[in-house]
């Protein structure tokens, strides 16, 4: 009887980052069971199944997508298996999606004990890495589900969308209950939000050995004071563009909502705190300022790879609308200040697929105003982050924490993260030396069009392995969707 190999698969001849970590090594991984096992200056090709040179590439742990939009402009099935190909392509094995009840994503209003279900069974088979879902407590129903949503699919993450007031998702909006398929006689406002801290502050007490990993993630923008700037910018009528957007909702708006969000995490004691895509040095300033005044909170800030690439001035024009918006240079080099200085915890792509036919009006296609939000970009984050952050200084072990470690931690992937014995086996082998220019018709995303067309990057992702299984090599993607539903903490 012959005995089976130490390893099924050996990666030899790998710089390996690892966050936390002061020097990349060479060393060769040794994946069991869809596992590291081993991380040795020298394993025996003769130890395993299958060996693959790396050729001195970097060997970055799989990313953690924290922040992706998957099924918000197409159906959810059709966009788990084209968007989720995009995240393989850029090195993400895990991608964690913003989900709700209401108009877009599933196109239902109800209690999430009967929506959930569904988008767990539409996704299941149809994506190629693995996946969870934040989920947003839209109503009063939401909120009593929470720690329910805790125990019974592996939750552990909230959002508020401090901006559906009198502001819908590409805009004013009219009629809020119609838009978000709540109550009649209940409103998303101040007071729901203070009310979803509480649930969450509640999941919190009831599961103790969850509450590390529990938390409250906020999209940080006033409803009112973009209402009103949305309709001085469009009275005035001289700003066109990315630019019109950028005033049309300020970076004071950020600023003030972060305060409000901070003051309420505060009142209801709800500790855990993720403040999503911030774009503006107003808002990294605000958000500096609450943690000083709120020490016990736990606050912890995202920047999306759209904010640190992209400028008002960019050529993309529409199809970088996103929310909050592309912000002027001097935005931009505030954010990478903050990024160099370790005040940014992660950085994300807020993916969301718009196609062209539904991202732009078709009399109108620069018109920002009619445009939708948001653009994907999982396939470019990490390749993004080593051009411009290389370029800056930045440590390959910095960057691995703030696209791999940092949210993994946050979020209850104990198993993701990083590159160590016992963690899945989920790698991205890196050339950081071999450049492309973007060009959407390489892409394996389905949109179409990209806001970073021609721009050049310096490093290139050449093979992704998820749990020890290749599923993206050199352009083409491997296999099968098999990743897996993420049930947090794992």
């Amino acid at each position: 009887m012959t005995n089976s190999p130490a390893y099924d698969l050996i990666i030899k001849n790998t710089r390996v980052v690892r966050p936390g970590k002061s020097t990349v090594d060479l060393l060769d991984i040794g994946v069991k069971d869809g596992k590291i096992a081993c991380l040795s200056p020298e394993l025996s090709p003769e130890d395993a199944g299958q060996v693959v040179d790396a050729q001195n590439k970097l060997a970055f742990p799989g990313l953690v997508d924290a922040h992706m939009h998957t099924g918000i402009y197409n159906p959810l099935a059709e966009d788990a298996r084209t968007e989720s190909r995009a995240a393989a392509m850029g090195g993400v094995t895990s991608s964690l999606n913003y989900m709700r009840t209401g108009q877009y994503y599933m196109n239902k209003g109800g209690p999430y004990r009967d929506f959930m279900p569904e988008v767990l069974e539409i996704s299941d088979g149809n994506f190629y890495v693995d996946y969870g879902y934040h989920l947003a407590p839209m109503m009063n129903e939401h909120i009593r589900e929470i720690p329910d949503l805790v125990d019974k699919f592996g939750v552990t993450s909230f959002k508020i969308f401090m901006f559906y007031g009198s502001h819908g998702l590409h805009g004013r909006s009219s009629d809020q209950s119609d838009f978000l398929m709540t109550p009649k006689d209940e409103k998303y406002d101040y007071a729901h939000f203070e009310f979803v801290m509480r649930g969450v502050k509640k999941a919190m007490e009831q599961h103790p050995d969850k509450k590390d990993v529990i938390s409250c993630s906020l999209h940080c923008e006033t409803a009112e004071i973009m209402t009103a700037y949305t309709r001085m910018v469009e009275e005035d009528g001289t700003l066109t563009g990315l630019r019109a957007y950028h005033e049309s909702r300020p970076p004071h708006s950020e600023g003030l909502a972060i305060a409000i969000a901070s003051y309420l995490a505060h009142e209801t004691d709800c500790v855990n705190i993720n403040l999503l895509h911030l774009t503006s040095r107003k808002a990294l300033d605000s958000a500096e300022r609450m943690a000083l005044a709120f020490p016990h909170i736990n606050f912890r800030k995202e920047v999306t790879i759209g904010h640190l690439m992209l400028d008002v001035d960019s050529p993309c024009g529409c199809h970088a609308k996103v929310n909050p918006p592309i912000r002027p240079r001097a935005d931009v080099e505030a954010l990478w200040q903050a990024v160099l200085d370790r005040k940014v915890d992660w950085i994300v792509s807020d993916h969301a697929c718009c196609k062209e036919e539904m991202k732009v009006d078709n009399q109108q296609p620069d018109k920002i105003f009619l445009a939708k939000s948001g653009f994907g970009g999982t396939e470019y984050l990490l390749s993004a982050l080593i051009s411009e952050g290389s370029k800056r200084g930045m440590s390959y072990s910095h960057m691995a924490e703030l696209v791999s470690g940092n949210p993994a931690r946050r979020y209850g992937l104990t198993t993701k993260g990083d590159i160590a014995p016992g963690y899945d086996a989920d790698i991205v082998l890196v050339d950081p030396a071999e450049g492309f220019v973007v060009h959407a018709e390489n892409s394996q995303s389905a949109q179409g069009y990209t806001p970073f067309e021609g721009q050049e990057l310096s490093a290139t992702v050449k093979q992704t392995y998820l749990r020890g299984r290749l599923i993206y090599d050199n352009g083409t993607i491997i296999g099968d969707p098999e990743g897996r539903y993420l049930k947090r903490p794992l």
